[in-house]
């Protein structure tokens, strides 16, 4: 694995360590060590494209990091089509208190998550499927929240989110500039499969030169039948 060099500034002249310094504190080691991971040895099995490396700090590690402000200290997080780990490591390392899962349905993809973290020591369950599978909602559904990250349009992350997370769970879908459209076009079909309180929420506002945007939604209950 070879070191990529980081000077600390973006692309705008934004100081992305200090940031991440600020996010990480005393685990900022094992974020740098994710950091130098996705840009070399993501890049070479294609879980990261090499245009993003000048931008892994801000437009990735960071911007999942940030989602921490939206979950409770303890809680049991699943992330659905986690990837190369975002959101799911990002978080587990900037809250070591947070019970993480992540689902990913392909064999490189769930080998390299494994290796990072076993490697790091992180205290993570990487499971291998889809989401959608009875298997892996038997394994890691009944969860607090449950995060996405560029992996569907909202209506099937929906779909394979709420089976995952109890009554009153959450889903925080990282969306970007599309998250009030998708809101918008797919209310009904949300309501239907049975998430409700669904706003737009912004993360890391004070910190990041463009918070993170997130759909979240709440599980209801389901309606009980008259007798």
């Amino acid at each position: 694995m070879f070191h990529v060099e980081q000077n600390g500034l973006g692309p705008n002249g934004w100081d992305e360590l200090a940031a991440a310094h600020e996010v990480f504190g005393d685990r900022f080691d094992i974020a740098e060590r994710y950091y130098q991971s996705l840009a070399s040895d993501g890049v070479e099995r294609g879980l990261i494209g090499p245009r993003e490396v000048p931008r892994l700090w801000e437009r990735h590690i960071l911007n999942c990091a940030v989602l921490g402000e939206l979950i409770g200290e303890g809680e049991s997080v699943v992330d659905v089509g986690s990837g190369a780990g975002l959101p799911g490591i990002p978080l587990a390392i900037a809250r070591p208190d947070l019970r993480i899962t992540l689902v990913e349905p392909l064999l490189r993809r769930s080998v390299y998550l494994a290796e990072f973290v076993e490697s790091n020591a992180l205290d993570v369950l990487v499971v291998r499927g889809r989401a959608e599978e009875s298997g892996v909602i038997k394994e890691a559904g009944g969860a607090d929240v449950v995060t996405s990250r560029a992996v569907a349009p909202l209506e099937k992350l929906a779909k394979w989110s709420m089976p995952l997370v109890h009554e009153h769970g959450r889903m925080l879908a990282l969306k970007g500039t599309s998250a009030a459209e998708e809101v918008s076009r797919d209310r009904a079909s949300l309501t239907r499969l049975g998430a409700g309180k669904v706003d737009v929420v912004e993360c890391g506002a004070d910190l990041l030169p463009t918070p993170t945007l997130v759909v979240r939604a709440e599980r209801q209950p389901r309606r009980r039948g008259r007798r």
